[in-house]
């Protein structure tokens, strides 16, 4: 275990809220109806939020213990702006699942109800973290997620139950975003590094959690996973991402990029 594992860790799960947080800002003015629109926007917040206070907490631990930074930030203090900004895609540590494109409403929300419910039992369990600051951020974090995870289980039944076009398209959505849940569960190995300290997750203690909720979800929205032991995607942790996270990167961080430092 060392500073930067914890650096590390603090950052993959920023990096995940942040992603996940523009993704479905994305939807902004253009959900199925107003009120949905709404509660994803909220969402996004809240996702954006939680990214705040661990990035917050990322640069107080970059700036003090002087562990190295990532090449493409060769600014002196860190911040979260310089975190969530000025890195390239090869410094996210985020998982593949939440860079992905939304689509369509279908595929967003079934990605929401995935990751919303692998947040529930990561933050419950983090709560019980040695390490205070991520304690806290997860406390903080899980009344949040409550929420998500009803908002997005709803849905689900919702299109999964509903017409015989919601229920093909959400099928088509279970094909395409099942090889990428493996992913939450194949730890770093900072994640790995920090669970005898009892700092990180272990994640293999929540995933029988996580399986238990997805299927009584998907079996009453009538949706079946084709094949559940097949190879799955990996790499985002380490850095090895999608194309498509290099778009959104472009997107969400031009104006800091053409404007350094730009105050309103």
């Amino acid at each position: 275990m060392s500073l930067q594992h914890t650096i590390d860790y603090t950052l993959h799960l920023a990096d995940n809220a942040l992603v996940l947080g523009h993704r479905n800002s994305e939807w902004t003015g253009h959900g199925p109806i107003l009120e949905q629109d709404i509660a994803l926007s909220n969402i996004a917040l809240d996702l954006i939020g939680q990214a705040r206070y661990l990035y917050q907490y990322a640069a107080r631990l970059m700036n003090e213990g002087g562990e190295r930074k990532p090449a493409s930030m060769t600014r002196g203090e860190i911040t979260e702006d310089v975190l969530a900004y000025l890195r390239d895609s090869w410094d996210y540590k985020n998982s593949l699942l939440v860079e992905l494109a939304n689509d369509d409403w279908g595929k967003t929300v079934l990605r929401q109800f995935f990751f919303s419910t692998y947040q529930y039992f990561f933050y419950r369990q983090l709560q019980r973290s040695r390490d205070s600051e991520l304690s806290a951020i997860a406390e903080k974090a899980l009344k949040e997620v409550t929420y998500h995870l009803r908002w997005s289980s709803e849905w689900v039944i919702r299109l999964g139950d509903g017409t015989e076009e919601s229920f093909s398209r959400m099928t088509k959505a279970l094909g395409e975003l099942w090889p990428f849940t493996g992913e939450l569960f194949q730890p770093a190995d900072y994640e790995r590094s920090l669970v005898p300290a009892g700092i990180a997750v272990d994640l293999e203690s929540i995933k029988p959690f996580w399986e238990q909720r997805v299927k009584e979800v998907l079996d009453t929205a009538g949706l079946t996973i084709a094949v559940e032991k097949e190879w799955m995607q990996g790499g985002g942790k380490q850095g090895k991402h999608t194309e498509q996270l290099g778009y959104l990167l472009a997107e969400m961080q031009f104006l800091q990029r053409a404007y350094p430092d730009c105050e309103w």
